[in-house]
C-alpha cells in the first residue's frame, strides 16, 4: 500500500511539473493569417490586430514574412511616426519569419523599412505590461542579450528556447523516481 501511496504522489508531481514548465508565455502572430505585409486598408490592420490582444514581458511576437521582401525594426516612437529608422533599436531583422520576444514594459514600436511598405501601414505599435498577472510558476522573461553596441534597449532578444528539452527531463526524473519506489 505505501508503494501505491508512493506512486500516486510521484505521478502528481510529474504532471505537475509538465503542466508548470509548460505554462508558457504568450506567443502573438502578428496580423494573424494576414501576417506581416503591406496591409491593403493600411496601419489600421495592425492596429485592429493589436487592439484585443495583452501583451506582457516574456511574450514573443512573430512576424511572418517573405525574407527579401520586408523586414523588421524596432525603433522609437518618433521614427514610427515619420516611417524612418533613425531611431533603430537593434537592427533591422532580414530573415523570415521574425521571432521578438518583448522584455520591458511600455510601448513598443516596429515597422518594415522596405521602400514605402511603412507609409503603406505597415507598421505595429503595441503597449507591454509586467508579466504580474500571470500563474504563478511560469517562466520569467528572459534576459536582454549584449550585442556589438551593448545591452539592446526595447527587449529585442533571439527566440526564447523550446520547452521541450525541459519538461522531457522533468517527465525523466519523476519516472525515475517512480522506478526507485517501485523497485526498491
Amino acid at each position: 500500500m505505501d508503494k501505491m501511496l508512493y506512486m500516486i504522489v510521484f505521478s502528481a508531481l510529474a504532471i505537475t511539473s509538465m503542466v508548470h514548465e509548460t505554462a508558457a508565455q504568450t506567443v502573438h502572430v502578428v496580423g494573424d493569417t494576414m501576417g506581416w505585409i503591406v496591409p491593403s486598408n493600411g496601419a489600421v490592420a495592425y492596429e485592429n490586430w493589436a487592439d484585443d490582444k495583452t501583451f506582457r514581458v516574456g511574450d514573443t511576437l512573430v512576424f511572418n514574412f517573405t525574407t527579401g521582401r520586408h523586414d523588421v525594426l524596432q525603433v522609437q516612437e518618433t521614427s514610427f511616426d515619420g516611417c524612418n529608422s533613425r531611431n533603430a533599436i537593434g537592427t533591422a531583422i532580414m530573415t523570415g519569419p521574425a521571432n521578438i520576444t518583448l522584455t520591458s514594459t511600455g510601448d513598443h514600436y516596429f515597422i518594415c523599412t522596405f521602400g514605402t511598405h511603412c507609409q503603406g501601414g505597415q507598421k505595429l505599435e503595441i503597449s507591454v505590461s509586467d508579466d504580474s498577472t500571470r500563474t504563478p510558476g511560469t517562466n520569467p522573461p528572459p534576459r536582454s542579450v549584449d550585442g556589438p553596441t551593448g545591452s539592446v534597449p526595447g527587449g529585442i532578444v533571439p527566440p526564447p528556447p523550446s520547452s521541450s528539452t525541459t519538461v522531457l527531463a522533468s517527465f525523466l526524473l519523476s519516472l525515475s523516481a517512480i522506478a526507485l519506489v517501485i523497485f526498491h
